[in-house]
Order: C-alpha cells, then sequence, then structure tokens
C-alpha cells in the first residue's frame, strides 16, 4: 500500500485533527514563521514511508530490523546453546508475553527446529488471520453474550485474543495496542464519570487500524493526545498540558506547566456530553518549549511528540512496565540501549524488549491474568462458555487489573494485595484447571459444563501411555503436566507426593506398590467399552490434582529468569 493511497484511505479518519485545529486556530500569521511550523523539505520520494508529514511529523514509519536493534537480543545461536529445559522455559516466556502458546508436543517441535526465534519473529511479520471471519466470530451473539452493560466493547478485545488461532502480524497489533492501553499513556480510563464505553473501542481501535497502515509512534500519540478521548481523562488546559508532559516526556517542571496551559487555553472538555471544543481564542504570543517556539495546542501536542524526550519518555514507560523488579540503575541501561537505535515505531520498542536476553534470560517477574489465561486456553484447547470473556472481565476487576480501567493505566501488572492475587489464584484454579470441558456439550454454548480444559489434552499420544506398566504411565503423564503447565518436570519430592497418594501396596504382605483403582490408567475389562471410558476417568482424576497441586506453585503465576 503506498503512502497516497493510505492518506486517501485513512487521510480523512486521521488528519481532522489536522485541519480542525489549523482552521479553527485563526490567529495571525506570525504563527506560520517560525522554523519549527515552516513545511520540512521533502525527503526522498522512492521511500514510501517518508513521503507524508505534517509541519516534520512524520506519518508513516517502517519497523526497523532486528539486526538494528541496540538491546542485545537472543539469538538462535544462544537459545539453541541451552539446556532442554531452559529452551522451553524461554520459548514458555516469549510465548506467555504474547498472550499466547501452543500444545506441549507443538512447543517442543518448533523448538527442535533449531530456527525458534526466527521462527517466532517472521510469524509476527506474516498476516494468517481472517480478519472478517474473525471480528464476525467474536460479534456472534449465538457463541459469546453480547450485553448492553459490563463494557462489552472491553469484552470483545479480551475474547479476541482467545479467538485469534495464528500468532502473527494482526495478533501481534492487537497484542502491541492492548499493552499501550494498559499504561498511563493511552488508558481510555473508563472508571471516570467523563469517560464513556465507546472511549475504550475508540482508543484501542485506532491504534489497532493506525498500527495496519504503519503509523509511527510519534504520529499515533500525537492523534491520541489530541483526541477527545485524552481529553475526557484530564478535562483542563493546565491539568491536560502538566500531564502529557509527564507522561510522554517526563518532564516534572512546574514551570512549564503554564506554558502549556497557555497554548491550550482555547481548548476544553464541555460539559455538554463530556465534549471536546476548540475555540478561536487560541494563543498569539511565542511560547518556548521542546527547544523551538510554539503557539497552540496544535503545536503542543505535535512538537511534544516530535522531541528528543518524546522517545525517551515513552521508552522509560514501557521499559518499566515490562522490568518492574529491575534496579533504577538497569532499568536506565535497558532505556539508553533501546533509545540508541531510534525506535519510530511501538513495535521497534516492544519488541526489542520481548525478545532480548535482558528480558528473557535476566528478568523476572510475575505474569498478568493476561499472560496465564490466553496461553493456557492455547495449551489444553480451552472451551468457552457465552459468558466465560464477562465473567474473566469481571474477575479482572476484582484482582484490580481490570482492563483499560483506571485514569493512570495498571500501576501494577500483578495483583499484589493478599485479597487481589486469592481472586487471580481462585479464577484460574477453579475456571480453567479444574474445569474439563464436556464434549457431548460442545455445540451448547450455554452450557455449564461446555467450559473447561478439553479431554483431549490428556489423550493417551500426548504422553509415554504404556498399558503394561502403570507406573510409568502414572510418571509420564504427570511429568506432561508439569511440562505443559509450568514448563519442568517434577521434581523427585513432587513425584514421591503423587505416587503416595496413588499408588498402594498389592497386598498386606506384598509390598510392591500397584495403581490404586481411582488412579489406575491402565485397568482391564472385558467389555473395551467400559474399560476405556474407565482409564479415561481415572486420567482425568490424576490430572485434577496434579494441576490443582499446579494452581498453587508460585512458578505458575512467575516468569522466570533463566539461571
Amino acid at each position: 500500500m503506498n503512502s497516497s493511497y493510505r492518506l486517501k484511505k485513512w487521510g480523512f479518519l486521521f488528519l481532522v485533527p489536522f485541519i480542525f485545529l489549523n482552521c479553527g486556530g485563526g490567529g495571525d500569521s506570525s504563527s506560520q514563521k517560525t522554523s519549527s511550523n515552516a513545511p520540512t523539505d521533502r525527503v526522498d520520494n522512492n521511500d514510501e514511508f517518508e513521503q507524508e508529514e505534517y509541519r516534520g511529523l512524520v506519518f508513516y514509519k517502517q519497523n526497523i530490523p532486528s539486526s538494528n536493534y541496540t538491546l542485545k537480543q537472543l539469538s538462535n545461536t544462544s537459545f539453541n546453546a541451552l539446556s532442554d529445559a531452559k529452551k522451553l522455559q524461554v520459548a514458555d516466556k516469549i510465548l506467555s508475553t504474547f498472550f499466547f502458546s501452543y500444545p506441549l508436543e507443538t512447543l517442543q517441535s518448533k523448538i527442535k527446529s533449531g530456527d525458534f526465534i526466527d521462527m517466532i519473529r517472521a510469524s509476527l511479520k506474516e498476516d494468517k488471520t481472517d480478519k472478517g471471519e474473525l471480528e464476525n466470530h467474536i460479534v456472534d451473539k449465538d457463541i459469546f453474550q453480547q450485553t448492553d452493560y459490563n463494557e462489552q466493547v472491553a469484552v470483545d478485545i479480551l475474547t479476541r485474543f482467545y479467538a485469534m488461532k495464528e500468532l502473527d502480524s494482526y495478533f501481534v497489533k492487537n497484542w502491541v495496542s492492548y499493552i499501550l492501553t494498559q499504561t498511563i499513556m493511552f488508558s481510555p480510563a473508563y472508571e471516570l464519570d467523563s469517560t464513556h464505553t465507546p472511549n475504550i473501542a475508540r482508543v484501542y481501535n485506532r491504534i489497532v487500524r493506525m498500527l495496519e497502515v504503519d503509523s509511527g509512534m510519534r504520529y499515533i500519540a500525537y492523534v491520541h493526545m489530541s483526541s477527545e478521548d485524552n481529553w475526557r481523562r484530564f478535562r483542563s488546559p493546565e491539568d491536560n498540558g502538566r500531564e502529557m508532559l509527564e507522561i510522554f516526556t517526563l518532564d516534572m517542571d512546574d514551570s512549564h506547566v503554564p506554558l502549556a496551559g497557555k497554548a491550550l487555553q482555547n481548548w476544553k472538555l464541555d460539559r455538554d456530553h463530556d465534549t471536546l471544543v476548540v475555540s478561536l481564542n487560541e494563543n498569539r504570543t511565542p511560547i518556548k518549549l521542546f527547544n523551538t517556539t510554539i503557539y497552540n495546542g496544535d503545536d503542543f501536542y505535535r512538537e511534544m511528540a516530535k522531541s528528543d524526550a518524546f522517545t525517551k519518555g515513552v521508552t522509560t514507560r514501557l521499559v518499566h512496565f515490562f522490568f518492574p523488579n529491575s534496579t533504577s540503575i538497569k532499568q536506565n541501561s535497558i532505556v539508553n540501549s533501546i533509545v540508541k537505535s531510534n525506535p519510530e515505531t511501538w513495535e521497534d520498542i516492544l519488541l526489542q524488549i520481548v525478545f532480548s536476553e535482558e528480558y528473557l534470560l535476566k528478568s523476572s517477574r510475575g505474569k498478568s491474568a493476561e499472560e496465564l489465561f490466553f496461553p493456557l486456553s492455547k495449551k489444553f484447547n480451552f472451551k468457552h462458555r457465552m459468558s466465560t470473556f464477562h465473567d474473566f472481565k469481571r474477575s479482572l476487576e476484582k484482582m484490580h487489573q481490570a482492563s483499560m480501567k483506571y485514569k493512570l493505566g495498571k500501576l501494577q501488572r500483578v495483583p499484589l494485595d493478599t485479597l487481589s492475587f486469592a481472586y487471580y489464584h481462585k479464577y484460574i484454579r477453579e475456571e480453567m484447571l479444574l474445569r474439563i470441558s464436556n464434549s457431548s456439550k460442545i455445540d451448547d454454548y450455554n452450557a455449564w459444563d461446555r467450559q473447561g480444559w478439553s479431554q483431549d489434552f490428556i489423550s493417551n499420544g500426548k504422553f509415554n501411555f504404556d498399558e503394561y506398566d502403570g507406573v510409568k504411565s502414572l510418571e509420564s503423564l504427570i511429568n506432561y503436566l508439569f511440562q505443559s503447565m509450568i514448563s519442568r518436570n517434577a521434581k523427585s519430592s513432587e513425584m514421591a507426593l503423587f505416587k503416595n497418594h496413588m499408588l498402594r501396596n498389592k497386598s498386606e504382605t506384598n509390598t510392591t506398590k500397584i495403581l490404586d483403582d481411582r488412579f489406575n490408567l491402565t485397568t482391564r475389562r472385558d467389555d473395551l467399552e467400559d474399560e476405556k471410558k474407565r482409564r479415561e476417568s481415572r486420567k482425568v482424576n490424576i490430572a485434577v490434582i496434579v494441576l490443582d497441586y499446579i494452581s498453587r506453585l508460585s512458578e505458575t503465576y512467575t516468569l522466570k529468569e533463566v539461571k
């Protein structure tokens, strides 16, 4: 898609702020005479990503190649040099960060290819999703509950991550948008009286759509800052100016606040339906900010987005989001490394973080609920019922981890207080790990027992099943569940715990251990159908106990450092 086509197709949507603000601003010609506001010279017309700009604010930017990243990346060579256990852990860490995963056997196959890192990187550039089919599926009222309450548009966003089957370019653009809207930079803040449910969709969808036409991070931020959605969060000239300075450039200088307020003096959120109004009485005297001269609100947002301080500020916000437990010295070092690569898109920053050695090998932090829920759903083919994602959204609110709700974004990515974490554990344990989908209800989305993991998750082909050695089969099943859930085998003490519970002496006089009948997955019956049914029920009994145990391990909720 060339730049002129982008402007023709998307220009009305995204350039309205430019036209409106410039026409509405009025003022004398002096506001057009500064070097910062003069049209800049065109650059090489052969580069479609550099052809369109607005007073130096470039609209479109291509992602820089990973070879240009300056934060050290984990290579295939380094990944392949790890032990098998560590490779599985790192692979799971990458995928969980993206709210994704694969069944264990699929993931192990991808790792064994020797090209795992580059394979995942390449997948993020591929377009495999049928977007029309996906989006129609999400709003199908016969499959997913559609309501006029509980912020349905936020539920749709959560549903999409479950419904997307491919980790591709569309998935990662939605992931980027989701990450940004969890932060103080882009939170729709639907908890406020001045914000409304449509603001969730407006902010989130706008980022996705702009990413789809290769909009740069500065342009996306400029459009957001000057939007009614942002003004519903920070509602007066000085409040909005102060917050934009602090949020996007980390400028805490109080002397700059009156200057920002003066530039924005004709902007206000009108009480009539909380509508943004930009009146004609704009400032006409020069203001020194961002090492240039500005006059009005449009100048303020544009020159902020163009500044070096913007790049440093947004990179810092995202580094703190992904490295909350690192020291300030380490965080600053990571920020400086990323800034050296001259990032111009959100993916330039976010993908540089996720694939870095610093993140994958050296950092440790708690998993967000989304980083656990969505990967689990892919690992064991989780089946939803109509209200599943409404329930998940409500549970996120109980965890104080609601999506896009808070004025200042999620200050912490995981529930930290005791009650919030209790809700987190309760949801994962009771609504996911201990619920088995009833295959006979697969077409009944209203059925309570449709929700749960599919029994094909523990089919005999997934582990080393030996019908002549029940104990060996039990050990293999336990290790399979551990590897699937937390990327390691059961420890010897854990294996002993399960075997002590699931084995019994053959007789009072014979101390040979055999499987207790409740856990005998190699039980035999003359009736083969009855035998199969009993074996499957025994496997479920084993899996439920093991998964219940795993639900109580701290590592289930942690993206660990690889030591």
